[in-house]
């Protein structure tokens, strides 16, 4: 029987120390993990279909909320699962996600506390 390839997750994130955990945590599930920085790379990879995308709502370089509404509004990527982090008190930020199409918005620590459950739910 031929081996499965391991499900695809694109992390659009900028902080190191936080990609590190999200790596590890990914290894742990099973899931093949890649870090994106650049909106349109971001729009290409998700031609692919990766299981889930996840987003540091906060990282404006990639234009997380643009990026959102993009993928939410093609019928090619709208069935992604996309999660989105950010400081709990971006009560507003949230909403703005939300609206864009996020599945998910969660604040950065309870997406940390939650993450190795999440890519559990993402690997089957």
């Amino acid at each position: 029987m031929p081996q499965q390839e391991p499900k695809r997750v694109l992390a659009v994130v900028s902080d190191l120390f936080f990609s590190v955990k999200l790596a590890d945590a990914a290894k742990r599930a099973g899931l093949a993990l890649e870090f994106v920085k650049e909106s349109k790379e971001v729009l290409a990879k998700a031609q692919q279909r990766p299981t889930l995308i996840i987003f540091d709502l906060n990282f404006e370089a990639a234009q997380p909320l643009k990026v959102i509404a993009k993928l939410k509004g093609d019928s090619e990527t709208k069935g992604i699962s996309l999660i989105g982090y950010l400081s709990h008190v971006q009560g507003e930020l949230k909403m703005q996600a939300q609206e864009a199409g996020c599945n998910m918005v969660l604040a950065r620590s309870q997406f940390s506390q939650n993450m190795p459950q999440i890519f559990r739910r993402h690997s089957a």
